[in-house]
């Protein structure tokens, strides 16, 4: 593993290939955990981790794993860590446990995971398999972040649940509920590809 292999593989994973801003998977959790930015960290976190340590386990089991049966082995693999996620929520951080809710548990079917279990761990070694689901968990958590940022200056006039903005501020009540994470979220995505586009047509320009 080569210090070029680790740099593509995180620029890929956060930038050229991003879970969302590009595969656009993993959008439901991005849309119901962003109103407060420490709930998306922490959502964030928890992805990356049962990411990074699921394409690990898949990649040491892939020669021991029928493919008949792999998808189901992966599914496994995931609940196990999502299980282990939950269980430190609850008995470490139990109040934002309540806060994430059933979110928590859903990561299981956060297509993010499965696809990096199964498009890049199951043919590549353990460690590049690892950082490769982790650096999509990172991907994952800078779009969660940027969502979140807006929401909770906008709704809550604070950051990271510090007040900064003057109570003479007008809140915006809409920032706080649900239907503001989709117009964010396209709009963020539409600046983020628009920049990337051009740079890859700059590129092909200089070639």
């Amino acid at each position: 593993m080569t210090k070029t292999e680790v740099k593509k593989i995180f620029t890929k994973g956060i930038y050229t290939d991003n879970p969302i801003f590009v595969q656009i998977i993993g959008i439901c959790s991005a849309l119901a955990v962003t109103n407060l930015m420490m709930n998306s960290l922490i959502m964030g976190i928890s992805v990356s981790l049962v990411t990074a340590f699921s394409s690990l386990t898949v990649s040491l089991l892939k020669d021991h794993t029928p493919k008949h049966i792999r998808m189901m082995v992966q599914v496994l693999i995931i609940s196990v860590y999502v299980i282990m996620v939950d269980i430190y929520l609850k008995a470490y951080m139990p109040e934002m446990s309540k806060a994430l809710g059933p979110y928590v548990g859903l990561i299981i079917t956060n297509c993010i995971i499965m696809g990096r279990a199964e498009g890049f761990a199951g043919s590549n070694p353990p460690m590049l398999s690892f950082l490769d689901g982790f650096a999509s968990g990172i991907g994952y958590t800078f779009v969660l972040m940027s969502v979140s940022l807006v929401r909770e200056i906008l709704g809550f006039g604070s950051f990271f649940g510090i007040s900064f903005i003057p109570e003479t501020f007008t809140r915006w009540t809409l920032m706080v509920m649900p239907p503001s994470a989709f117009f964010i979220l396209a709009l963020i995505m539409w600046v983020f590809n628009n920049a990337r586009l051009k740079r890859q047509r700059e590129g092909v320009e200089k070639k």
